[in-house]
């Protein structure tokens, strides 16, 4: 995978037409698509994309120079694309944008061409890739281990070769964990410096639009792109002059032993090699108290913080509550019984971490902490989800809330295969600082030899058609979640279907039945399972429900909920309605 200066570099100079270049983009998303398919949540169509990489060729042959010519992207599934919907990781919280981010209009003026959407944590909640009903991702080095988030679809069609840079955004840590844990930069900017119109938000006065990379020169030459102030953007900023680049010799901040928190023995490793890196370079080491850091973290998710979560997702957790990922939801509802007083008492608290902050800046240029304690399994995480993501943020929670600058990049590689990093942290509007610090950093010798892909063969999967009890948000959803379930669309039965209330069954739940005459098109949703997970979910269906074939509304078969003509008796015919969920909104109506 060529990097961003060197495609625009090509581009410009006429060596490669854009249209070669997304053209083979296209072909590497396609042949990686058979191992984490779940990375996308959808793909602008073909004849757009290469009609945009034609227009930017034309653009070339009339003498223009595009400093991002023929550069495919990928941008995270929360950031508007027109023409692409923008669901934030929640199909019941999708629409279709009429225009697009500021950044988007910058990057494609530049020349840049968006592939498609990304894979997230669903509302940006979440630093591990697992909570999504578009699936979850593996470290594209190990797909036994997260994959990093809430950027995570970002973050692995880079890592894979994919794109050479995406989209991502950042609250907590979501553009710097999946970073670490997938050989990347991680660029988080000063908040403000880029436009976050167009974002949808997690915590709106912390968000910011964030930036995956494989060095940080390419980093630099998106951030010369996007640095323009927005004046639509209430919460963006000016730029203030530049600071004056490091010396020769730097202070590096680094945390006592005993604030050195919980780091495996290979994060330790990796943090201890990245100093010595950084030693060399010029910096001498000062150790200084991140204590108040650690306690300003904490408001994050402890404190009035959760109540801006809360906010951004108002309408959605009243009006559907079941429609949000059961973890995203647990954590968005606590924000609701947080009053006026905790608001500011939590601002009077930050307040003053940030007070201790920034005498840190007096006593050293650069503060440099591991990007994350260590890494999880997939299957630890599905285990134990809330304790183990907060404890992943442990080192990233803080720099938002604190209003600082960060660029996390690699430190090496754990045993497993998994990378780590260490993440360059400075004051607000650091960032040129932090990022030529960081491209001094990866270009001496390299860190360490780059393992290869993960590419074994994904398990077999099945597509599921449900259409009751087992649709988002209804009772017997997390028979599917729990199992990693992946959706895919929703769709409408073929038009020779019937459906029916059930009043035996709890909870509550439709029977479907073809039908010779008198049939409708019935919505359902679609999933993919696993091998093994499709059979232990199918040896759940109890009669007088099985799992069979439906056809769908365009001629194709797939396997689904049908029912025994036992079911019907004493059932309500609901047919007329289209659906359960309407059947259900029509029963609320009444009473």
């Amino acid at each position: 995978m060529m990097s961003v200066a060197t495609i625009s570099h090509e581009v410009n100079t006429r060596q490669h037409s854009a249209l070669q270049v997304v053209r083979a983009a296209l072909e590497r998303a396609a042949e990686y698509d058979r191992i984490q398919p779940e990375a996308w949540i959808c793909r602008a169509p073909e004849a757009q994309v290469l009609q945009q990489a034609r227009q930017v060729d034309q653009r070339i042959a009339r003498g223009e120079s595009l400093p991002l010519a023929g550069v495919p992207i990928a941008v995270k599934d929360n950031i508007d694309v027109a023409g692409l919907e923008t669901t934030a990781g929640c199909p019941a919280f999708a629409y279709r944008p009429q225009s697009s981010a500021p950044v988007i209009d910058l990057l494609t003026g530049a020349g840049g061409i968006v592939l498609g959407k990304t894979n997230l944590d669903q509302f940006a909640t979440g630093l591990v890739g697992m909570r999504s009903p578009y699936g979850s991702l593996g470290c594209v080095f190990n797909r036994e281990f997260v994959s990093g988030g809430s950027s995570s679809g970002s973050a692995v069609v880079v890592a894979a070769g994919v794109v050479p840079l995406a989209l991502g955004s950042d609250t907590a840590g979501s553009g710097r964990v999946p970073a670490a844990f997938n050989h990347l930069v991680g660029f988080k900017p000063t908040r403000g410096r880029w436009s976050s119109r167009g974002l949808v938000p997690a915590c709106r006065s912390l968000d910011c639009i964030s930036l995956l990379t494989h060095n940080a020169a390419d980093a630099s030459l998106v951030d010369s792109v996007l640095r323009q102030f927005d004046r639509h953007d209430p919460y963006a900023r000016r730029m203030p002059p530049a600071p004056h680049p490091l010396g020769p010799a730097f202070r590096v901040g680094v945390p006592s032993p005993a604030q050195l928190r919980d780091l495996s023995m290979a994060d330790q490793r990796c943090y201890r090699a990245a100093l010595l890196r950084l030693s060399a370079l010029g910096g001498a080491a000062r150790e200084v108290d991140v204590a108040p850091l650690f306690e300003a973290a904490r408001l994050l998710y402890g404190g009035p913080w959760v109540a801006e979560r809360t906010a951004a997702v108002a309408d959605l957790l009243s009006s559907n509550p079941g429609a949000i990922h059961p973890i995203v939801r647990a954590i968005v509802q606590a924000g609701s019984g947080i009053t006026g007083v905790e608001t500011f008492r939590g601002l009077y608290a930050l307040q003053a971490y940030a007070r201790s902050a920034e005498q840190l800046w007096e006593q050293i240029d650069v503060l440099v902490l591991p990007t994350t304690p260590t890494i999880y399994r997939r299957t630890e995480l599905n285990a134990e989800p809330i304790a183990l993501n907060a404890h992943l943020g442990l080192y990233t929670n803080f720099v938002n809330l604190l209003d600082m600058s960060a660029v996390a990049v690699p430190a090496g590689f754990r045993d497993d295969a998994t990378g780590a990093g260490i993440t360059l942290i400075g004051p607000a509007w650091a960032d040129e600082v932090l990022l030529a610090l960081a491209d001094r950093y990866l270009e001496r010798k390299p860190l360490a030899e780059i393992p290869p892909l993960d590419l074994r063969p994904r398990d077999e999967r099945h597509r599921l058609a449900v259409v009751g009890a087992h649709l988002a948000g209804q009772p017997l959803h997390w028979q599917l979640s729990s199992r990693e379930a992946r959706f895919v669309q929703r769709a409408r039965t073929a038009a020779c279907y019937r459906l029916y209330a059930m009043t035996v069954e709890n909870p509550a739940r439709p029977a479907l039945i073809c039908a010779d005459a008198g049939g409708n098109h019935i919505e359902v949703e679609i999933y993919e399972l696993s091998t093994e997970a499709f059979g232990s979910f199918t040896a759940q269906v109890t009669a007088p429900l099985a799992i069979g074939s439906i056809v769908l509304e365009d001629g194709s078969t797939i396997h689904g909920f049908v029912a025994e003509p036992r079911a019907l008796k004493g059932a309500r015919e609901i047919t007329a309605f289209g659906g359960w969920r309407a059947y259900l909104a029509s029963a609320e109506d009444r009473g």
